[in-house]
């Protein structure tokens, strides 16, 4: 992988979640795509690859649930490190994400882009990322 060509995709319909996570992955060198539906995340997500894909729970047309399923269900993308982002933070909804096939979940709070942050350096010290610094 080239500088500057961990490439990641947010799946979420709150623009100024969306554009928080976008400017924070931009400012430690990602290439960040951004749309607001999960069927256009679906869609995106079979266009091309990514090396990570982050999925808000709830979206205005299906759930981050069923994108995490049908990504998880495309051979060429069950491989792809996926993140649950949410408002909730109920058990029951970690799992059920974790089962689906989640590497992580992160709670839209004040501590989110942290644990972002800290998300991405993992996958890059796993070798799944270059030209990132976190």
């Amino acid at each position: 992988m080239q500088p500057s060509t961990f490439s990641v995709l947010i799946v979420e319909d709150t623009h100024v979640q969306a554009l928080q996570f976008k400017s924070m992955l931009e400012s430690i060198g990602c290439q960040v795509t951004w749309v607001d539906t999960g069927e256009s995340g679906v869609k995106m997500a079979n266009r091309k690859p990514f090396d990570l894909i982050l999925l808000d729970i709830e979206l205005p047309d299906i759930s981050g649930f069923e994108v995490l399923e049908r990504l998880k269900n495309n051979r060429d993308l069950s491989n792809t490190p996926m993140v649950m982002l949410t408002t909730h933070d109920e058990a029951d909804h970690v799992l059920h994400g974790l089962d689906l096939g989640a590497i992580d979940y992160i709670p839209k709070d004040v501590f989110a882009e942290v644990v972002l942050r800290e998300t991405v350096r993992s996958l890059l010290e796993n070798g799944n990322g270059a030209g990132v610094s976190v």
